[in-house]
């Protein structure tokens, strides 16, 4: 959109400066070094315009608001030129260049308004200091983006998850993520090599999949952050876009929390999908190892679920049935706590 009003205002200044040249009582050298000093005022100002670098937001609301800002102060300052020329100016002399004095308010006011509605398209987050409460903000159409933190990248189990349908919103994998994934894909590290090589594996499944939207966004965050962590840009990313965050990483969820933004967490979702284990109800669990109890044994589930087994520590490697008695849920998982079965025990299944 900023590209429109560029050239809009190009065109506009253009347009002008002809109108009023070709009004004017006489063709004066005065006349053409004003019209073509202001067309090419234009120009400069467009070309400081793009040399700055941080533009973020270009929506209605920040170009009528600055095109009220802009038509505002134009109107002070056609009163200062319309006074000094009175001023400076015989009656017959401003008479004979009325039109020139026109032209060149009404091009004042469009390069005015044009760097009121070019500042706040690129400044957006000031004006909450500049004027208290006005906040621009960008509308989001649809389903919120997520976020893609590199921990749950390397987890892969979020291709899993897309395969089922569920990500009605499109995934978000901002660059300075991807940078970080290809750090890691390049550490001296055997272990971190093989984690980032297998996100990198991730990422190009989901970019394969047809009824997944994928995003590489690569665009620059509105403010500067205070680290050059990535949880910190992720933060200000959502923050800057509505977005939400997916991560398995524990100090990025607790800040993101407290800053107020949406974290989908991949191990809260796979422990709200494990089946709920009732007491009395039976299963089969192999034994890898002995428990903290005298008689204790632990097994495991397909899915990671921790079972504590009574009176099965010497069953290790074995497969044992067993009744559930308890089942806990902690930090670190769901638990389940149950005995070996014995004569008389009735269980279900």
């Amino acid at each position: 959109m900023i590209h429109i009003v560029r050239l809009v205002f190009l065109l506009l200044v253009a347009t002008v400066a002809t109108i009023y040249l070709s009004a004017t009582l006489d063709n004066s050298v005065v006349a053409w070094s004003l019209m073509l000093g202001a067309v090419l005022l234009a120009f400069v100002i467009i070309t400081l315009d793009v040399l700055v670098k941080r533009k973020n937001l270009s929506t209605l609301s920040g170009v009528m608001f600055g095109l009220i800002v802009g038509m505002l102060v134009s109107l002070g300052i056609s009163y200062l030129v319309e006074q000094a020329t009175t001023i400076l100016l015989e009656a017959s002399v401003k008479a004979e260049y009325v039109a020139l004095i026109e032209g060149t308010k009404f091009l004042i006011s469009l390069m005015i308004c044009y760097l009121a509605v070019s500042f706040i398209l690129q400044t957006k987050d000031d004006f909450r200091f500049v004027i208290p409460y006005v906040e621009f903000q960008r509308a989001t159409r649809g389903p919120r983006p997520i976020l893609v933190d590199t921990s749950v990248i390397i987890d892969g189990r979020i291709y899993e998850m897309a395969g089922t349908g569920v990500f009605e919103s499109p995934l978000v994998v901002p660059r300075f993520v991807l940078n970080e994934l290809q750090t890691i894909a390049d550490s001296g590290d055997r272990m971190k090599r093989s984690r980032g090589r297998r996100g990198l594996e991730v990422l190009e499944k989901l970019k394969a999949m047809p009824k997944l939207e994928l995003r590489f966004w690569d665009g620059t965050l509105s403010t500067t952050p205070e680290t050059e962590g990535v949880d910190q840009k992720l933060v200000l990313l959502a923050q800057q876009e509505n977005g939400r965050i997916m991560t398995n990483d524990f100090n990025l969820n607790k800040i993101a929390g407290l800053r107020g933004i949406t974290v989908i967490n991949l191990n809260s979702i796979a422990d709200a999908v494990k089946p709920v284990a009732l007491p009395g109800e039976g299963m089969r669990v192999r034994i890898v190892k002995p428990g903290e109890g005298v008689s204790q044994g632990v097994g495991y589930l397909e899915d990671g679920t921790m079972v504590v087994v009574e009176g099965a520590r010497d069953k290790v490697g074995a497969d044992v049935e067993i009744v559930v008695t308890n089942a806990l849920q902690t930090a670190a998982g769901k638990m389940i706590f149950g005995r070996a079965v014995g004569q008389g025990d009735k269980v279900t299944r």
